[in-house]
């Protein structure tokens, strides 16, 4: 008998319309299916397609700053509204973005001046350009680091128009090979550029300039502490500030010990969304700002709004209302209390780590609960997936990263793995 005949695309693709999905997307997903001759696979294809997009997920993973999951979690909602993004409500005329959030930002560090841009490596990137196009930049081997995928700090100068001037060992670097740099190259050495070793370590034979001594050459000093910590007090901790944090740069010692700017993330120990943060010196930062790829690179009003949200928070002196910092304070008692009201699996003590490429080798002690085996893929195919760790041989949920307000739904997910 001639086989049946394949369904209409069109069919399918309404069959599939409970799924949520768009009708055009359900179209490409009926395609496929009947293209390769399994139109019943149309429906767990279209659930497959449904997660490929952006959806909020449990990290149950004991990592605060995880690149995969976002890093920094952040609450911001913008109603549908317009904004006055570039205007000045008291002269009505046209104003300046960066008046509003990265204002509070210096502010905050203790800077005269700030802009924001996308990310880090645009920060650093424009910096640069402002400064030293088609100038040298002087750096220390030790510092021409590779950032999150497979970016390059020589790259990154590269594109900026620098020249790069690389001075120093890989494992010792002094103030005199600045200064014989700057010596030998006159003018043409424009900057000096300090790149904090955020995810990796050099130990042992070691000799690295510290930004006090940077600052007596005269020349403006470009700082990239990389991670965010906006000062190294952590007035907005009750506790204080905690003791992993003891070898991290912060904005405003970086500053007060010199660097004329600063360079740092916005959704690392920033606690905000993805941007890049260039603080310090006003004369600069206005020199930076004028340069063709500010424009570019600048962020829209949903990250600035995020950011003057988070920069309220640290002049609040109110950790509570950055997530981020919420989670990091948490004790391992009150950990352990609700790993036991889990009901579910066995209470562990286990390690939290900043991640996000900060802060390599710390561990922050934390609690949570495990249980038998791998079920790692079980737990991500959830409505709302959560993402676990396999330790040994079982499943750890680490509660440092669980909002508090997740736990019936941790628990629940448990049960249902464990049948």
């Amino acid at each position: 008998m001639p086989s049946a005949r394949p369904p209409s695309v069109d069919a399918l693709a309404r069959s599939l319309a409970d799924t949520g999905l768009p009708h055009p997307l359900l179209v490409d997903v009926a395609r496929a299916a009947i293209a390769d001759g399994d139109p019943d696979s149309a429906r767990e294809r279209a659930v497959q397609r449904s997660r490929q997009m952006l959806t909020p997920v449990i990290n149950a993973t004991g990592t605060l700053l995880h690149t995969n999951l976002g890093r920094a979690p952040l609450a911001w909602e913008q109603a549908a509204t317009y904004s006055n993004l570039e205007l000045d409500l008291t002269t009505g005329e046209r104003g300046s973005r960066m008046a509003t959030a990265p204002a509070l930002i210096a502010r905050a560090c203790g800077a005269e001046a700030a802009i924001a841009v996308n990310n880090c490596a645009a920060a650093l990137m424009l910096a640069l350009a402002g400064l030293a196009e088609g100038r040298g930049v002087v750096v220390s081997r030790g510092e021409l680091v590779e950032i999150g995928g497979g970016f390059r700090v020589p790259e990154v100068m590269e594109r900026s128009g620098a020249r790069l001037i690389e001075v120093g060992t890989t494992n010792r670097t002094r103030l005199a090979d600045f200064q014989r740099a700057v010596d030998e190259h006159g003018a043409d050495a424009a900057v000096l550029l300090q790149v904090h070793q955020s995810n990796y370590k050099i130990v042992g034979f070691t000799e690295a300039v510290r930004t006090a001594e940077l600052a007596s050459i005269d020349r403006p000093l470009v700082a990239d502490i990389g991670s965010g910590l906006i000062d190294s007090r952590c007035g907005w901790l009750r506790s204080g500030p905690p003791g992993w944090l003891a070898d991290e740069p912060a904005a405003r010692q970086t500053l007060d010990a010199g660097a004329d700017l600063v360079t740092f993330s916005g959704d690392k120990l920033f606690g905000g969304p993805q941007a890049g943060i260039i603080a310090g010196r006003a004369d600069l930062v206005a020199i930076i700002s004028r340069h063709p790829l500010a424009r570019a690179l600048r962020p829209g009003s949903l990250v600035l709004g995020a950011l003057q949200a988070t920069a309220l928070a640290y002049l609040d002196g109110d950790g509570d209302a950055i997530p981020f910092w919420r989670m990091a304070a948490l004790s391992v008692d009150s950990l352990r209390t609700r790993a036991e009201r889990l009901g579910v699996g066995t209470p562990v003590d286990t390690e939290s780590t900043p991640g996000g490429g900060t802060l390599p080798e710390v561990a922050i002690p934390s609690a949570g609960v495990a249980v038998d085996g791998d079920h790692r893929a079980a737990l991500r195919r959830r409505a709302r997936p959560l993402v676990a760790r396999v330790v040994d041989g079982r499943t750890v949920l680490d509660l440092r990263t669980v909002d508090p307000g997740d736990d019936l739904e941790v628990a629940d997910a448990l049960r249902d793995v464990l049948g």
